[in-house]
């Protein structure tokens, strides 16, 4: 791309691929193909149609739908208009849901007509919402006092006539509140980062690509990452409704797709899917993964004839981003080069090589590489102090300075002056053979700092015996890393991401049908 140093925004980057690539297919969803100009029409439509009905610059829309292309020209068409975003995710409602329409400030709310029925359930007029727009799936009338979606799409596809502001806000993304209310990410058009996302793409994305995700689109990874990447590249991207482990690479085979973002739970679970003859028959070349367990890595990349480049990054880690080029199994890389890092105890004082500590990087620029918290400026001093941003995550290095995640730090526990990583608890949990899915957690003790606790879903057919588990436990960790109380049930509660909601299972804590090693198992000596 010869002209990649005239792009500063997306809305540029766009317009470029619609004038380069023209009519090659940039989205492929069902039987449905979007070529890159017609993207760009797309995109000035839906800026052009917010603004016929009454918009003004400064304005946001949220976007509670599932995945279609019509998400992805909401998406990176509204602030050429001069409007933000808000992706929300699906599964919320109630006061979930509330929060993030009311906290976000938005004006407009596009919605599924399958989901409508969450924002009806709310009574009323939410925050500050003024219009809905309703995407029909269905020969259903409209719910009243809604607007088709097609109002907006049917505008002029001309480029709307809107000067981009470097400040204005261009989408608030909202981390997932695990471990409480969520917080709204701000994303400026001037950090966009459009030179380094393309440098990087070019890195990762081969001209002949097909990318495929069939992760929810109100997720960074499919929405910035999967469809930046593509876009970025100038190649094919396929969009799946969502994730299923038991059809998972059907699409892949259909659309030819080379690679896919793995995240949270994806690859134990299309591990454990029966074993096929033709697991190794498919198109896939690079499976980009987040918390890949490292037990499963080489066999995952075997079953299925792929390659795992394990990597790390952040919705609010200002630009962040580790990648495995070549690092042993289990380590998620370097930063990319120019970036300044350390690993720090809880006093902020670095710590020696080996030894775990939170990831700190320097923030060369806060205007640009800074993370800024949608009207919670308390937080956001907290997330960068001085010139380094805090990531709140655990890593150890290596003597080459390949990075290891070890935990959350807000999973990570404290037993009898340990440390207790609930990462590393889960994968030695997880390879028993009567358990599926194990999630571990502390819980309040009585001689202070925490018990380890954990959630366990045993395999379908076998019969889970506790105490058994227990002496595999104290076989394969440390003495004091083995859990005291058990909960077994039918699911392992997770977001849209696969990623596990531990607030509702600390919050449960320990209850009278949890069973307790230190009552059922009084012999057990731990040392």
């Amino acid at each position: 791309m010869t002209q990649a140093p005239q792009l500063k925004f997306y809305y540029d980057l766009i317009e470029y691929q619609a004038k380069t690539v023209g009519e090659k297919p940039y989205i492929l969803y069902e039987d449905r193909v979007t070529s890159y100009a017609e993207f760009d029409r797309a995109a000035c439509r839906a800026a052009n149609g917010l603004t016929s009905q009454g918009a003004r610059p400064g304005d946001g829309v949220a976007i509670l739908m599932n995945n279609c292309p019509e998400y992805l020209y909401l998406f990176y068409g509204m602030p050429r208009g001069g409007f933000y975003t808000v992706p929300v995710n699906v599964a919320l409602k109630g006061e979930g849901l509330k929060y993030i329409l009311s906290n976000s400030d938005v004006k407009f709310l596009v919605v599924d007509d399958t989901l409508y029925p969450k924002i009806a359930e709310l009574g009323g007029p939410v925050g500050s919402i003024q219009k809905v727009f309703v995407r029909r799936t269905s020969d259903n009338s409209l719910p009243p006092g809604t607007l088709s979606l097609e109002t907006l799409l049917s505008s002029s596809s001309e480029k709307p006539d809107h000067t981009l502001d470097p400040d204005s806000i261009t989408y608030l993304m909202y981390t997932s509140g695990t471990t409480g209310f969520p917080k709204g990410v701000v994303n400026r058009n001037r950090t966009a980062n459009v030179q380094g996302f393309m440098l990087l793409s070019s890195f990762l994305v081969q001209p002949d690509d097909v990318l495929y995700t069939c992760l929810p689109l109100f997720h960074a990874n499919a929405l910035i990452l999967t469809a930046g990447w593509a876009m970025c590249s100038g190649v094919p991207f396929a969009l799946e409704k969502r994730f299923s482990a038991s059809r998972f690479w059907e699409p892949i085979r259909k659309y030819g797709g080379t690679q896919f973002n793995a995240l949270g739970a994806m690859i134990p679970i299309l591990m454990k899917q029966p074993e096929r003859p033709d697991d190794a028959d498919n198109p896939i070349r690079i499976v980009n993964s987040a918390a890949c367990p490292t037990r499963l890595w080489e066999v995952f990349e075997k079953r299925f004839g792929v390659k795992i480049r394990e990597a790390y990054g952040a919705v609010d880690g200002g630009g962040l981003i580790t990648i495995n080029f070549g690092a042993p199994v289990g380590s998620v890389g370097k930063p990319m080069p120019g970036t300044e890092w350390k690993l720090v105890d809880d006093t902020g004082k670095e710590i020696a090589q080996g030894e775990v500590g939170e990831l700190v990087a320097r923030v060369p620029d806060k205007k640009t590489r800074g993370v800024e918290y949608y009207k919670n400026p308390k937080a956001s001093e907290e997330k960068v102090r001085g010139e380094w941003l805090y990531t709140g995550d655990l890593f150890y290095a290596d003597k080459e300075g390949n990075l290891y995640f070890v935990d959350r730090k807000s999973d990570c526990m404290r037993r009898r002056g340990e440390n207790i990583s609930s990462f590393e608890v889960e994968n030695v949990v997880e390879k028993h053979p009567t358990i599926a899915e194990c999630a571990a957690f502390g819980v309040p003790s009585e001689l202070g700092e925490d018990e380890v606790m954990i959630w366990v879903k045993p395999k379908a057919g076998y019969a889970l015996d506790l105490k058994d588990l227990m002496r595999y436990c104290a076989e394969n960790m440390a003495y004091f890393m083995v859990p005291r109380y058990v909960d077994v049930v039918d699911e392992i509660p997770r977001t849209e991401t696969l990623r596990v909601i531990k607030s509702d299972m600390k919050k449960r804590g320990v209850t009278d049908r949890t069973w307790d090693r230190e009552k059922e198992m009084p012999e057990m000596k731990l040392k």
